[in-house]
């Protein structure tokens, strides 16, 4: 049965082959946010309606690629850091492809890194890895050609220098910010500079909303002849004329205005126009005089509804990494 998916305990094996020979086929292991069900019986192989799969799921060919990015969204940073070593180490160093967000703690990358020798593809969005860790496990990423980093505070230019040496098969590279990530910084053309210096084989790069100026935009554009989609939405000090435009005709550049999804229903209208052309801010203009206020307090109370069906919700605290989520998907 080809194109087949396997279903137990909550979690999909995903093959294009027959399953009946399960160890020929390097199969994928994807965690979905709303999973309500326990994790060891699919590890032991627990549940299978095939003997020969129950075997694969113990081998090392069903852990090539682990994609836990939605589940891990929700997830305790104890439990995933034991759930990331139980698949890892199931991988015995066949590990092609890891999305995971919020990875808690530099150890956890030092463990991912020490798997890694046929890693290609990683995605770390929204971790809690820094400069330091990075620079030291850069050289055990040798092989990645694709890096996920968006939303990841605590590392900046040194880490993406560390990156760029070592990593001399990328590809392609994600760094994208939220604004609110960057109320403390004044400028990332370093980390831009960076950028165009080590990193010449990238065809796609997405730095979307960091603090990024024009001169840094045509050094990248100048450095990476390969580049085939640079994304610059939000970066406010970028201005690309008619003329760069023209110059660099073989990028497809998305940006810099921002998108203005205040007036959509959400962001996937934004993002499936598949134009680099998007809708500007509006502001209101005139003044409002104090007695617009007294009005609206006024009619605010004249409702027959009694105080007594009014609700209140009360919010402790401000929780920073969930307003993140519905940021503009890449493109």
């Amino acid at each position: 049965m080809k194109g087949s998916t396997l279903q137990a305990a909550g979690f999909s094996f995903h093959s294009h082959k027959s399953l009946s020979c399960p160890s020929k086929k390097p199969a994928s292991f994807q965690v979905s946010k709303n999973t309500h069900y326990r994790i060891k019986g699919k590890l032991d192989g627990g549940g299978l309606v095939c003997k020969s799969w129950g075997k694969a799921v113990r081998g090392p060919y069903c852990w090539q690629e682990i994609d836990i990015e939605q589940w891990s969204e929700l997830c305790r940073p104890e439990t995933l850091d034991r759930m990331l070593q139980m698949l890892i180490t199931r991988s015995s160093g066949s590990l092609r492809k890891l999305c995971v967000s919020g990875l808690p703690c530099d150890q956890s990358l030092s463990f991912i890194a020490d798997h890694a020798k046929s890693l290609q593809t990683l995605q770390l969005p929204r971790s809690e890895i820094g400069n330091e860790i990075v620079e030291q496990v850069a050289s055990r990423l040798s092989t990645i050609t694709f890096l996920d980093i968006s939303h990841c505070r605590n590392i900046g230019a040194p880490a993406l220098e560390a990156i760029g040496k070592h990593c001399k098969s990328l590809t392609r590279l994600r760094r994208t910010m939220h604004p609110l990530e960057l109320i403390d910084k004044l400028s990332q053309d370093d980390e831009a500079l960076v950028i165009a210096a080590t990193m010449p084989k990238l065809r796609h790069l997405e730095v979307a909303y960091l603090l990024i100026s024009t001169e840094s935009v045509l050094k990248i554009l100048s450095s990476c002849p390969e580049l085939e989609l640079l994304d610059v939405r939000g970066c406010w000090n970028v201005i690309l004329d008619e003329k760069i435009v023209k110059k660099f005709s073989g990028v497809k550049v998305i940006g810099p205005p921002p998108i203005d999804c205040c007036k959509m229903t959400g962001w996937d209208d934004c993002s499936n126009s598949g134009s680099s052309r998007y809708l500007s801010w509006d502001f209101v203009a005139g003044e409002i005089d104090d007695d617009y206020y007294e009005d609206m307090s006024d009619a605010a109370w004249e409702d027959d509804q009694s105080m007594e069906e009014v609700e209140l919700m009360f919010y402790d605290g401000f929780d920073f990494n969930n307003a993140l989520f519905d940021w503009p998907h890449s493109p």
